[in-house]
């Protein structure tokens, strides 16, 4: 049984994530750091796995993420904290996740990313202007490595049920996307090994999530 170590595992796409994995036979492993969130975690399939990325070093991630073949980046702050917190968590959390993964032996790692036109044209504060500017530099970090790596940049994320049909692409247009079928586009990347070394735009569409990641493998 193949294991995905999440990173962010109780938020609201890792645990999608962790629920659809879990149903395709897959054994989750969800880093979360609430206590009340690990029975929840269980429910949706999960192995919880406790722990923060404010406090834990590179050695006692890694072991944490020793045995697993994936791992899966959807941690972020959500603009709670202000701009501390989103360079702890979206900024140097990514870093201390590349380096735990990379001590730990696993060589495929996805990142959910920031799609580059959120809120273009409209008035933005600082604390978003921040956020934009980390995950860009934390998408650099992920694609100087030698890792496997995706980067998945989804739309605006509802919480709307998915349709299982997306958009992807190099580059597309901006639109919305419900959180279901960005869990979706993950799982489908984890089972295509040949999507690699790629960052993927995704919205909501008209194609089945399955064949619409695999026009993205590389020969």
């Amino acid at each position: 049984m193949k294991k995905v170590f999440i990173v962010g595992g109780a938020g609201k796409v890792g645990r999608r994530l962790a629920h659809q994995l879990a149903e395709r036979g897959y054994q989750p492993l969800a880093l979360y750091r609430n206590p009340e969130q690990t029975e929840e975690l269980k429910a949706l399939g999960a192995t919880p796995v406790s722990g923060s990325l404010l406090e834990l070093e590179v050695a006692g991630l890694s072991q944490l993420m020793t045995g697993s073949d994936v791992a899966v980046f959807s941690a972020g702050a959500g603009g709670k904290g202000g701009m501390e917190m989103t360079n702890a968590i979206d900024g140097r959390g990514l870093e201390l996740a590349v380096a735990a993964a990379r001590q730990a032996g696993i060589k495929r790692f996805l990142l959910v990313s920031a799609f580059p036109e959120s809120f273009r044209g409209k008035e933005v504060s600082g604390t978003f202007e921040n956020y934009m500017a980390v995950k860009k530099l934390a998408d650099v970090h992920l694609a100087e490595t030698d890792l496997d790596w995706v980067i998945l940049r989804p739309g605006t994320l509802l919480d709307s049920p998915g349709t299982g049909k997306v958009r992807t692409g190099l580059a597309i247009p901006y639109g919305d996307v419900p959180r279901d079928d960005v869990a979706a586009a993950l799982v489908e990347v984890i089972e295509r090994p040949a999507v690699n070394r790629v960052i993927i735009e995704l919205t909501q569409g008209d194609t089945p999530v399955g064949e619409s990641v695999q026009r993205l493998a590389h020969a």
